[in-house]
């Protein structure tokens, strides 16, 4: 599958129904996301692998990873109006992924690969962390987003995790309105996508 192909699939990808401010449940750009997959593919971590897509909302990095041939793929949210429209997704989408219901501490299962967009903590501060040692004590390569300042952050928390970050892309990322607080229709803010081994 060549990434234009992967992108247009994973825009039919339907978005949250009734996101949750606390969750911080934004939807993960079909481009962001197709690149983020093609790079994992490229470093050889989905073809074959099994993935674990911790926080996987409506499923856009579960199915992608399945379209590229992981082995098996799981998704992992704590809430079941999102895994609903991930079920919906997956079915639209020929996809092969388990979808499991539970919180972030709760996962036990191996990976050879996490993909994850975790909430960047602007709701609940540090709302990314639990995602972060979950995603380090069970998988060997981890492809993360989290806002662009807190790389110094990431490395160093990373660090002290015997992991490095090994590679990482910045993106420009439209938070569309979704929540009443939102003062504006759209606002962009940088992020920056990490690979951890």
């Amino acid at each position: 599958m060549k990434r234009k192909d992967l992108e247009i699939s994973l825009q039919k990808v339907r978005p949250f129904t009734d996101p949750s401010p606390s969750l911080e449940q934004y939807p993960t750009p079909s481009t962001i996301a197709s690149d983020i997959l093609f790079a994992a593919y490229a470093n050889g971590d989905i073809q074959d692998k099994v993935v674990n897509d911790l926080g996987c909302g409506t499923g856009i990095f579960s199915i992608g990873a399945s379209l590229l041939g992981a082995s098996k793929v799981r998704g992992y949210d704590v809430s079941q109006s999102a895994l609903d429209v991930a079920a919906q997704n997956i079915r639209e989408l020929d996809a092969d992924v388990e979808l499991i219901r539970c919180d972030i501490k709760e996962v036990n299962d191996r990976a050879d690969t996490t993909l994850m967009n975790p909430p960047f903590g602007s709701q609940n501060k540090h709302a990314d962390r639990p995602f972060l040692e979950k995603a380090i004590e069970l998988s060997d390569s981890i492809y993360s987003i989290h806002m662009a300042n807190t790389l110094d952050f990431l490395e160093r928390f990373v660090k002290e995790k015997g992991k490095e970050i090994v590679a990482c892309a910045t993106y420009n990322y439209i938070i569309p309105h979704t929540f009443s607080f939102h003062s504006k229709t759209k606002k962009a803010v940088d992020i920056v996508v990490v690979n951890i081994r």
